[in-house]
């Protein structure tokens, strides 16, 4: 987290990144790792900044479920270099009430001693977004910093952007979502009882609630599931509501060939294959079947 730093004590100078960095794709990445680059031929230190919670949220606008979690996102940044120092920057309405100027010279300048800024193109920031890169680099002029924009990163299929993982997962494309991020999406929740229906059909589940991230649409995925770093197993999950039975929607988790307790625990599990949407059978012996069948699926396709 950011703090006031004394003004005896001056922070060193820094390039300094700012951004959401929701799910710290692989456009992120290649900023990320153009920045140190930079950095380091600059003499400079390499910093992110971003901010918890996302601003939507304390401005009360419409947000989203992020794609990670705010630690989460730390992890991932901070793997792309040890180099990169991230600043987490709690976001209040005291913060969003400081001017375009009051920001640039009391968080960019006087806490991190920013040399060198990169945004996004659509950065705005200060008081009712009144700054823009515009007003940034006019800032850095007078101020003695440069400022700039870092150009979205593209593949065939477009640019690589939060919104555009948002946009597959949306249609269970989880393999699209992936080879955007760069890693299969994951969700982490804690497992709770269900009605251990699962366990009277041969398939018992771990019942997940609390997820924090963006789900994939309903459906019936293959995947893997961890606990902490330890890989429990490959799994079959099935997001939504349970038609055959009549249930609301939920998140349950059948691990292959793992018998264990996990109640209360947190686990992890990560999209890797769409199996199928999901459908209404006539019975619990249809029902019984079409999950063997996605277990031989998950199975087949993920283990060797």
């Amino acid at each position: 987290m950011i703090l006031p730093r004394a003004t005896e004590n001056p922070p060193q100078p820094s390039l300094v990144v700012i951004g959401n960095f929701d799910g710290v794709h692989r456009g992120h990445v290649a900023v990320l790792q153009t920045a140190v680059s930079e950095a380091e031929r600059l003499g400079l230190v390499p910093v992110v900044l971003t901010f918890h919670p996302h601003p939507a949220e304390v401005l009360g606008k419409k947000s989203l479920k992020a794609l990670t979690t705010s630690a989460r996102k730390v992890e991932l940044i901070e793997a792309v270099s040890d180099r990169l120092r991230v600043e987490v920057l709690p976001f209040t309405l005291e913060l969003a009430a400081l001017s375009p100027d009051e920001f640039v010279e009391g968080i960019l300048l006087a806490q991190l001693g920013a040399r060198v800024v990169l945004v996004g193109d659509n950065f705005r920031f200060g008081r009712g977004r009144a700054g823009d890169l515009k007003r940034l680099v006019e800032l850095g002029n007078a101020l003695g910093f440069t400022a700039g924009a870092e150009p979205l990163v593209a593949d065939a299929e477009g640019p690589l952007s939060s919104t555009r993982v948002r946009r597959v997962l949306e249609t269970g494309d989880v393999e699209a979502a992936a080879s955007v991020l760069g890693r299969h999406h994951a969700v982490t929740g804690v497992v709770v009882h269900g009605d251990h229906r699962g366990r009277t059909l041969g398939f018992p589940t771990a019942n997940l609630e609390g997820i924090p991230e963006a789900m994939p649409a309903d459906g019936v995925y293959a995947g893997f599931a961890r606990q902490g770093s330890a890989l429990l197993g490959t799994c079959v999950v099935n997001v939504g509501a349970r038609p055959t039975v009549e249930r609301p929607h939920a998140v349950e988790v059948h691990i292959l060939d793992f018998d264990g307790d996990l109640y209360d625990s947190c686990i992890t599990v990560e999209f890797v294959l769409h199996l199928r949407n999901q459908r209404k059978f006539d019975s619990l012996d249809e029902l019984k079947v079409r999950i063997a069948d996605d277990v031989a699926r998950a199975r087949a396709a993920l283990i060797p």
